[in-house]
């Protein structure tokens, strides 16, 4: 192994373990996210692209515009080993850890090894806020 990947490794290892130890002294909730309140507005939606999305990995929550006009949202915890998806391409949610995909449109799984889709997350969009509802 190199010089270089050693080092990457090993800094991912470390966070890894910072961040459970953050998530185990959490300050009570029962989740290791931020919480968006219902009606508080995640987006806009000029920030959700056709046919692509947004990540909000601080909220939890997947948005996308699978169609113009047509916006849905899902957990962005893949169901697979719970890591958090990381990119959207070409119609898909990405997750880093094991390269599962899941569709933009309704967040079923396109390639595995994540076995059940991506739970939708209820949104509202009034004008152009795009908010929890």
């Amino acid at each position: 192994m190199s010089g270089v990947a050693r080092r990457t490794v090993v800094a991912a290892a470390s966070g890894t373990g910072l961040v459970a130890v953050l998530a185990a002294c959490g300050g009570g909730g029962t989740d290791d996210k931020d919480e968006a309140a219902e009606g508080e507005t995640l987006a806009r939606t000029a920030d959700i692209p056709v046919g692509g999305g947004k990540i909000l990995a601080d909220k939890g929550v997947v948005i996308t515009q699978p169609k113009p006009g047509e916006f849905k949202a899902f957990s962005s915890k893949c169901t697979h080993a719970g890591c958090a998806v990381s990119s959207i391409k070409d119609g898909v949610i990405v997750c880093p850890c094991h390269q599962s995909q899941f569709d933009v449109s309704d967040g079923s799984v396109k390639s595995g090894p994540a076995g059940s889709p991506l739970p939708p997350t209820p949104i509202q969009v009034v004008g152009d806020a795009i908010s929890l509802g």
